[in-house]
């Protein structure tokens, strides 16, 4: 598995899928992509997919809604969300949260001695924390990047990601969802198991 790739592009689209637009972590990364420097470092891409990404980034620049505004109503409410960001919502079938399914990562996480560094009490299986959690593996505990990936990520991000693109309606965070999409589908044939086939409930 190509570590190194899952390591960078886990961090960037992590950061970008859990911090606001106007955070530190974020701001840099949207300047970025906005520039367009990224298409000749990003992997997995085809001309045609940075092509489509690229045109989305630069929709976004005379989008009258912001992206902070965006972030607000993608990600936090107060209204329904359209793709809510966390892995329980789409593996239980109560689709709520801290669920069974983020137990079972919660457990997976406990017996490797793996402790999250949380600002709040929150689901673990938040997609921005689960694709940062996939970078600090790559970096740090490669031997277990495999089970989280096949287990514990792959069976539902697609899914959330399909229906972050389509509720997005943001030109910024479209892109975002593409491009996440995108580097997700790269990532897959990297992984030596089988995603796990779960059945989704949203």
């Amino acid at each position: 598995m190509s570590t190194e790739t899952i390591a960078v592009t886990g961090k960037v689209l992590g950061a970008l899928l859990y911090f606001p637009p106007d955070s530190p972590q974020v701001s840099p990364l949207i300047q970025w992509l906005q520039e367009g420097a990224w298409k000749s470092e990003w992997p997995y891409l085809t001309a045609e997919s940075a092509a489509e990404i690229e045109a989305l980034l630069q929709q976004s620049l005379a989008e009258e809604e912001s992206c902070e505004e965006a972030f607000q109503r993608l990600f936090v409410g107060p209204y329904a969300l359209p793709a809510p960001p966390w892995g329980s919502v789409y593996l239980d079938k109560e689709s709520v949260l801290f669920g069974d399914s983020t137990l079972k990562l919660r457990e997976w996480m406990r017996q490797r001695g793996i402790e999250p560094q949380l600002a709040q009490a929150e689901p673990e299986d938040h997609i921005g924390l689960m694709l940062m959690m996939a970078s600090w593996l790559a970096e740090n505990d490669a031997q277990h990047l495999d089970a989280f990936l096949a287990e514990h990520l792959l069976p539902w991000s697609s899914r959330y990601l399909a229906l972050l693109e389509l509720g997005a309606i943001h030109p910024f965070y479209r892109a975002v969802a593409r491009l996440a999409q995108t580097t997700l589908e790269g990532w897959q044939p990297l992984c030596s198991l089988a995603v796990v086939e779960q059945e989704l409930y949203r």
